[in-house]
């Protein structure tokens, strides 16, 4: 038997999971759309697309696990249709319809042997109970889709089974109770400041009385679980859908089973369990010796090769701001010019930038303008032209404020290990609240946490133990058109406080450092306005559509 790199996942005690109960009934049930019932990785099987992408939706915002949700509310749901699905694969031999599939594209595979058929087959995928470690390594792919449990639309106030919400990485030993006890507090703190925040904001924030009872409450526990998320550790439990190619999942489990960390790997060999009874064919070079393992291997060695170098750098941090613009094109307007010009006309890409660099600024701005356009929402966004400009910023913000940047992936970005150097951040309304002793002191225990942890297991498993609200280092680098999509949308009324500031600054820089105001300007969507209950204009709207389709307001 050839032992390959993701084999040492087998040499640590196995990722301890709460295991969620099922009736007789809801069992049979399931195991016609799961390719599990027990696990928490697993695929979602003979459904129509639509209904998987609406269940993943739905995921993002509730704290109960996808085949609850599919029981609870689309399993009976008439308008859906599941029963009639249901009773017409009974009797069906999957097995027997997968093997069919398998040797079809085994022959085809054969016969044009290329990658990219790898990136014709998809699948949906469930990872639940993963940490917030895990779920950044889970979403680091730019060519697969992600819906990631939501922190803002639910509280982290009660138990799932014997313990809190956070995962106890495997390779704790002698440090486990500790590690435990310094969990539990984080979360008893979260929930006993739950009660307290809430009727703060709702003493700052009285409902109007053309808000539902439904629009008030989901505003205000927005706003709430939006400050306390600092509190929550890296360890918290999430839920992650995955829609991906086979090529997607290859890249995937490749990357993680090169991983320092035990969750991480052990994840990767349950993905691929449940991955091999829907796409095996598109998997099989994993496992081999001189191609996955070799792979895996070749990552693993280069970053350790790279933390080695980076350990040696032992210059002391200095200050920054929150957001450094450290890189721009002093010549970007000028180049935009040319580049929009090019579908347009018969002349070569040197020759258009020639004669932009010939025009006057007015002139640049025209053909911009033109080139932008109209645009009657964000969503209008101009064309490929913007591309050619890039913008790099180093940001240092809260764990938190990363977790939703990061899932931008049509840029690039990387981070640095999350650890307690840089601080952490106390929300104005626990300070308001008298609480800052109370957080002060939940931060500091996480960090003597954290210290011991780097002692005895490395900075790697520490990570576990740092709450959202200390802050991680990490860059972006963008073109501009992925400029116009990040800082609209991340600075749109509804949007948490702390990252609407980093992009309203990322704005600003462009504008004022960089001087490219014809780009900065042309993003008329930034808004740069301060709101108390961001998220009441949405939850607004949704009401307002629900009322329109003859819905009613759901419960909590």
């Amino acid at each position: 038997m050839t032992t390959t790199i993701g084999d040492r996942a087998d040499t640590l005690p196995p990722v301890g999971y709460h295991v969620e109960a099922f009736t007789t009934e809801e069992t049979a049930i399931l195991e016609r759309f799961f390719t599990n019932t027990t696990e928490p990785v697993f695929g979602l099987v003979n459904l129509p697309e639509v209904v998987k992408g609406a269940l993943f939706a739905r995921y993002s915002r509730s704290p109960k696990s996808v085949r609850r949700l599919f029981l609870d509310e689309f399993y009976d749901a008439p308008e859906v249709g599941i029963r009639a699905i249901s009773s017409a694969i009974e009797g069906d031999d999957g097995r027997i319809k997968m093997q069919r599939a398998e040797d079809l594209y085994n022959r085809v595979f054969t016969q044009y042997g290329d990658d990219s058929v790898a990136q014709l087959g998809g699948v949906h995928l469930a990872c639940e109970q993963a940490s917030n470690v895990l779920t950044k390594v889970l979403e680091w792919g730019r060519l697969a889709a992600y819906l990631e449990q939501s922190t803002r639309y639910m509280f982290y106030d009660q138990r799932l089974g014997e313990r809190y919400r956070y995962v106890v990485p495997p390779e704790l030993a002698g440090l486990a109770d500790e590690y435990a006890a310094t969990m539990d507090h984080l979360f008893e703190v979260y929930a006993g400041l739950t009660k307290s925040l809430t009727a703060y904001y709702q003493t700052l924030f009285p409902k109007a009385d053309a808000d539902s009872d439904f629009v008030y409450r989901s505003t205000i526990r927005a706003r709430v679980c939006d400050d306390l998320r600092g509190l929550l550790p890296a360890a918290t439990l999430s839920n992650v859908g995955i829609y991906g190619t086979g090529q997607a999942y290859e890249m995937l489990l490749l990357r993680m089973r090169a991983s320092p960390l035990a969750e991480v790997r052990h994840v990767a060999a349950r993905m691929l369990v449940e991955l091999r009874k829907l796409i095996p064919a598109f998997l099989v070079r994993v496992d081999v010796p001189e191609r996955g393992a070799a792979w895996s291997r070749y990552l693993e060695e280069t970053a350790a090769r790279m933390r080695e170098i980076g350990d040696d750098l032992s210059e002391a941090v200095p200050a920054r701001p929150e957001v450094t613009l450290v890189e721009w094109d002093p010549d970007a307007e000028t180049k935009i010019a040319a580049a929009a010009l090019y579908g347009y006309t018969d002349l070569p890409d040197d020759r258009l930038l020639d004669l932009a660099r010939t025009m006057t600024q007015e002139e640049q701005r025209k053909i911009i303008g033109a080139y932008v356009g109209e645009r009657g929402n964000r969503r209008h966004k101009p064309g490929r032209g913007m591309e050619r400009v890039s913008y790099r910023f180093d940001i240092l913000c809260d764990y938190g404020i990363f977790r939703d940047l990061q899932r931008h992936r049509m840029l690039t970005l990387e981070w640095q290990r999350l650890g307690t150097l840089h601080g952490f951040v106390i929300p104005e309304s626990i300070v308001d609240l008298g609480a800052e002793g109370e957080w002060r002191s939940a931060m500091e225990r996480a960090e003597a946490l954290h210290a011991a942890l780097v002692a005895d297991h490395g900075a790697d498993v520490a990570q576990y133990a740092v709450p959202f609200a200390y802050r991680i280092r990490f860059f972006m680098q963008l073109n501009a058109r992925e400029a116009f999509h990040l800082i609209e949308l991340r600075t749109a009324e509804g949007g948490h406080p702390d990252y609407r500031r980093v992009c309203q600054e990322m704005h600003r820089l462009i504008r004022e450092q960089a001087g490219h105001e014809v780009v900065a300007d042309a993003m008329q969507f930034v808004d740069h306005r301060d709101y108390g209950l961001g998220r009441l204009t949405t939850e607004r709207r949704a009401a307002a559509k629900r009322a329109a389709a003859g819905i009613e307001d759901p419960g909590d």
